[in-house]
């Protein structure tokens, strides 16, 4: 349930790349707070940060400085071991390509990562939820891109995450695959509860967030919530 109980908690996060001449400051002190259930949407050009806050929440990155809190952990106080378990107990990541594995069906790619987790979605219900239970049989190249797509989001979601990593998911897609990817966001956010964050170039996906986060130049420039999300079926770019 949607509700003002902090869950994605960030302070003063700093992130450079580089040394002298060529160090190049990516995040400068940026802050915010999405509470738990929400869809939060991340704007900003090109180079503004975006991938890169998403690396460090997912822990995939360290931070130079500042905190990250998810779901009450400190993550950038854990160790290599705690940060994968933290990896495998609470995200779901979602990347524009889908890096499915070839010589496995739609169900078998979802599959892999179920045993990450010690309370996974059931799998029939969460193929027919993605509108994949017709095809789980299928291998990946038999399959449309949207469809590649959602078993992207499945094998990030059959693990039940808190916190749903989606970065420029609807990149590679057409726009009516688009649409129906977003849609399916909008019910599995409905469905199962998760946090989710979307990193995107499109400003008109914001319009469905129930927070909007805008980077530009490694700082916050927007930190707004939306009191009434347009539903996903009705953006139009």
């Amino acid at each position: 349930m949607k509700g003002t109980t902090p869950y994605l908690v960030v302070d003063n996060l700093k992130k450079h790349y580089g040394d002298g001449d060529a160090r190049t400051q990516v995040l400068n002190g940026i802050s915010a707070t999405v509470n738990k259930g929400e869809v939060c949407v991340m704007l900003g050009p090109s180079g503004s940060g975006k991938s890169t806050f998403l690396n460090l929440i997912g822990g995939l990155e360290g931070a130079d400085g500042g905190k990250i809190s998810v779901g009450g952990t400190e993550i950038t106080s854990l160790g290599k071991k705690d940060l994968g378990e933290y990896r495998r107990r609470e995200l779901g990541f979602v990347f524009q390509f889908y890096n499915l594995v070839p010589d496995l069906t739609i169900r078998e790619n979802i599959e892999v990562t179920a045993h990450l987790s010690d309370d996974p979605l059931p799998m029939d219900d969460l193929l027919r939820s993605l509108g994949l239970y017709e095809h789980r049989s299928k291998f990946p190249r038999q399959v449309s891109g949207g469809q590649q797509q959602r078993c992207a989001i499945g094998r990030a979601l059959v693990k039940n995450p808190g916190l749903l990593l989606c970065d420029e998911p609807t990149g590679a897609l057409d726009y009516k695959t688009s649409k129906e990817i977003l849609q399916l966001m909008e019910r599995v956010n409905r469905e199962y509860g998760c946090t989710i964050v979307i990193v995107t170039h499109n400003s008109e996906i914001a319009r469905m967030a129930d927070r909007v986060l805008r980077l530009r130049d490694g700082r916050l420039a927007e930190d707004a919530v939306n009191d009434a999300p347009a539903a996903a079926a009705d953006l139009e770019w």
